[in-house]
């Protein structure tokens, strides 16, 4: 027998407690990006829209609801950092969604390290085991189907440089389960983690 259905129109409300659309396509990644002002100062915020979105040259992005010191910073020196985002990194990662003006780093609010990175000035996040240096390639000012723009800002980058901590490749191959990946949820505060009781292996149909 068929569930009942929960029908809405997203422009007429959910009629739920809590808005579903995020929980529904997740968990997801987390773009926690580092940048650096023209000026030299230091940003570091968490976007729960990211993802990967081309191989060669490899691409990813995240999107930005407002425009913040993370686009800001990004459209002023083209070039940013994504940092995994580990369980044991979790409650510094949360203190780095605290809103705080563009002179405060939140590399100090957070108690964490900026490392130098190889290729691009804004610093990789030290305690963080896979870092990527990025350079800009696109920002795209998001549109309604209407064709309205809406004050939300797609930024991609080109990954210029790899970090990996060598304690996760394992004979040559990345190890996600031992990595702690934290994924973000739909409610108002999950998250998920990924472990080896998530993996099963399914090969391509040749």
């Amino acid at each position: 027998m068929l569930d009942a259905i929960h029908f809405y129109e997203p422009r007429s409300g959910h009629r739920l407690p809590h808005d579903p659309f995020n929980a529904i396509v997740g968990p997801r990644p987390i773009g926690w990006i580092s940048t650096c002002s023209a000026a030299g100062g230091l940003n570091l915020a968490p976007y729960s829209f990211f993802n990967a979105f081309n191989y060669t040259p490899p691409i990813v992005g995240f999107s930005s609801i407002g425009f913040k010191d993370t686009v800001r910073n990004i459209e002023e020196t083209g070039e940013f950092v994504w940092n995994l985002a580990t369980r044991p990194l979790a409650e510094a990662m949360n203190q780095t969604c605290a809103s705080a003006p563009p002179e405060v780093s939140e590399f100090a609010l957070a108690g964490l390290t900026p490392a130098a990175s190889r290729l691009v000035a804004p610093p990789r996040v030290q305690e963080s085991p896979v870092a990527f240096e990025c350079r800009l390639t696109q920002t795209v000012q998001l549109q309604g189907a209407d064709g309205a723009q809406v004050p939300t800002w797609l930024v991609l980058g080109e990954v210029v440089a790899v970090h990996i901590a060598q304690s996760l490749l394992k004979d040559g191959v990345y190890d996600t389960a031992a990595a702690g990946h934290i994924l973000r949820g739909g409610g108002p505060a999950d998250y998920f983690t990924v472990g080896p009781e998530q993996l099963f292996r399914m090969y391509r149909p040749r």
